[in-house]
């Protein structure tokens, strides 16, 4: 509900073009890239072009983005209630709310038994990486602190298992019924044993190594493969690198976050990359061969005679990887003339000599732009 229109995230207006798109996302996103704009609220800004371009620059999206706007992106998500009434989600959702005042769901059940295996949180971090890395991909090895399953109980928290014993309160259902009087009347709940905490079990004799707690807390390394092709604010799944679970239940999973930093020379839309190479206007005049520099290395480009400032060139298949299929874009090489700002006697010769050989074949530009007028 809160979000700005997309085409206003951009500076555009309804019905751009894909071209006037891809020009608005190039020029904002190199303005406000984390790596380059260091003004608070700017990482948030190029999030939010991302966001916008992504779905502005596929046709589909684009279209059902036109006719329906931001609802018409979040799929049949109504907080949970889709076009068959109740969904699952919702529905575990207001069992919640109610647990919270009441102590359990309807009915005065709670949702899952309070000593069953539950997992752990999931976490967040983020990643930096290079242009390049993002182009070819990378291993990474990454430091986590972390709770594990103590290697010698098991996770059970018992010296032994003769040391674990089925708690008397709750008959191992790690839950109790309580009668709770309210301004409703007198009403019965179920909560978590108070002997057991619920868990549903006690522990005679601690184990040793982890002092009855089940887990042992750990610094470790993990590897994170970094696949070519990735982009700025996808995400990495580690899987069980999260908060520990509770009652033998696994650890969560840790997502990281991938921000790639800008390049000096190299602007990535998508899989293609985009690159203004200068040549001067003798160059441009008569034609020339340049080598051009590209991820890959230098391939060469033929610049035709007479070619003028902004046009641009492709290179197929000297882009990025596709995630899904590895295929690689393009690149597109915008040439840009320059003009000299300060000319030796002997060029500043043969410019004047040029001039006034092209009034003698006739009009110059000037005069032909003027006679438009009359």
């Amino acid at each position: 509900m809160n979000k700005r229109d997309y085409y206003e995230v951009l500076g555009l207006s309804k019905g751009a073009s894909d071209a006037e798109i891809k020009k608005a996302y190039r020029s904002l996103a190199k303005k406000y890239h984390p790596d380059m704009n260091k003004e608070p609220g700017a990482e948030e800004k190029f999030k939010e072009i991302n966001e916008a371009y992504e779905v502005l620059s596929d046709p589909q999206k684009k279209a059902t983005y036109d006719q329906f706007g931001h609802a018409g992106m979040d799929g049949a998500g109504f907080g949970g209630f889709g076009q068959g009434g109740f969904s699952s989600a919702g529905f575990d959702d207001l069992n919640d709310i109610f647990g919270s005042f009441f102590g359990g769901g309807f009915g005065g059940g709670s949702r899952r038994a309070s000593n069953g295996p539950r997992k752990g949180q999931d976490r967040y971090m983020q990643m930096r990486i290079s242009f390049m890395d993002a182009i070819f991909g990378k291993t990474e090895t990454i430091k986590v602190d972390l709770d594990e399953q103590c290697s010698d109980c098991s996770g059970t928290g018992a010296y032994s298992k003769s040391d674990i014993q089925t708690c008397s309160t709750c008959h191992g259902t790690g839950s109790v019924m309580q009668q709770q009087r309210t301004v409703f009347g007198v009403m019965q709940t179920q909560g978590p044993c108070p002997d057991c905490g619920g868990t549903g079990k006690k522990i005679l004799r601690k184990c040793t190594k982890c002092n009855g707690k089940g887990y042992e807390h750990k610094r470790v390394e993990v590897e994170v493969k970094i696949p070519a092709g990735i982009q700025s604010g996808q995400q990495l799944r580690v899987s069980g690198k999260g908060e520990r679970g509770t009652n033998g239940g696994p650890n969560g999973d840790l997502f990281i976050e991938i921000i790639v930093a800008s390049h000096e020379k190299f602007v990535r839309e998508g899989r293609n990359i985009y690159i203004d190479v200068p040549i001067s206007n003798v160059d441009a005049a008569l034609g020339c061969t340049i080598d051009v520099p590209t991820v890959y290395g230098e391939v060469e480009l033929t610049i035709p005679a007479g070619t003028q400032t902004g046009t641009q060139f492709r290179i197929r298949g000297k882009g990025v990887k596709d995630l899904r299929n590895s295929e690689p874009g393009d690149q597109y090489v915008e040439i840009s003339v320059e003009i000299p700002k300060k000319l030796s006697r002997e060029e500043r010769e043969l410019y004047m000599k040029l001039r006034d050989l092209n009034r003698k074949e006739g009009k110059s530009v000037f005069e032909k732009f003027k006679d438009a007028f009359k």
